[in-house]
């Protein structure tokens, strides 16, 4: 990593910001739609988690309760949009299991645990790496822990402040150092939100869960993830980047 990483991770966020505003992210109605959403979009595309969801919603079963009671067999055919349906119904059953055993089917006793113990006990579940456990802690629990994704790896490597060996560990601290100081007050964020004169993503509509109450910290890192993702669909394709009115052009090396 290249000295300075912290300082551009943090101009990203704030040229981002004064140009597009909130992105609403994440779009569920509730915590447990935040953590099924978070392993159905493993491999996948988010358009066919919506599908997923949406059966599932349809279905009543959009719930702990019934993930739990629900048969193997029914739980595979519902998310199957989703792809690798067999091993995601499996991880579902595996962490409703996990929540009954260790939290008496409870959410809140969940989320109520510190970060970093809750985060370990997420990544001792099978199917639960990083990005998805960071997730369910930021989007669900509202913990202060910022979500590296695929987008936010291309944009780092591209713009040279980081290397293919870079671990998600460190670029997640190197998030989390840029984006936790001083985090910009509600005025602050109003005032470059009324700035903003060029192109915006349409963000998502917001949902109970992009407007949950939260830290300001955690508001935050909701906010750069949601961003970073704009950047990745309506610019940093994985192929042919559209580099020439990305608000993040001025920062390529």
């Amino acid at each position: 990593m290249i000295p300075n990483v912290d300082e551009q991770i943090r101009a990203y966020y704030d040229t981002l910001y004064d140009s597009w505003g909130p992105q609403h992210w994440w779009p569920a109605r509730t915590r447990f739609e935040v953590i099924v959403g978070a392993y159905l979009t493993q491999n996948t595309s988010w358009k066919n988690v919506e599908i997923a969801l949406r059966r599932l919603r349809a279905a009543g079963r959009l719930n702990l309760a019934s993930i739990r009671t629900l048969p193997l067999e029914q739980l595979e055919a519902l998310i199957r949009p989703a792809g690798y349906f067999k091993q995601k119904a499996a991880r579902l059953k595996t962490f409703v299991a996990f929540v009954d055993q260790y939290y008496e089917g409870s959410l809140r006793r969940l989320f109520a645990q510190p970060t970093q113990k809750l985060r370990q006990e997420l990544l001792s579940l099978n199917g639960v790496g990083p990005e998805t456990a960071d997730s369910i802690l930021l989007y669900a629990g509202q913990h202060p822990v910022f979500v590296v994704d695929a987008y936010a790896r291309r944009i780092v490597e591209r713009h040279g402040i980081a290397g293919a060996n870079t671990t998600y560990e460190e670029l997640r601290e190197h998030f989390e150092q840029a984006l936790g100081t001083s985090p910009p007050s509600d005025a602050k964020l109003k005032a470059e939100r009324d700035r903003a004169t060029i192109f915006r993503p349409p963000p998502h509509i917001p949902s109970a869960m992009s407007l949950a109450r939260r830290s300001s910290l955690a508001q935050v890192y909701n906010d750069m993830h949601g961003l970073v993702v704009a950047v990745g669909k309506h610019y940093c394709f994985k192929s042919k980047p559209y580099c020439e009115e990305c608000p993040l052009r001025k920062f390529l090396p």
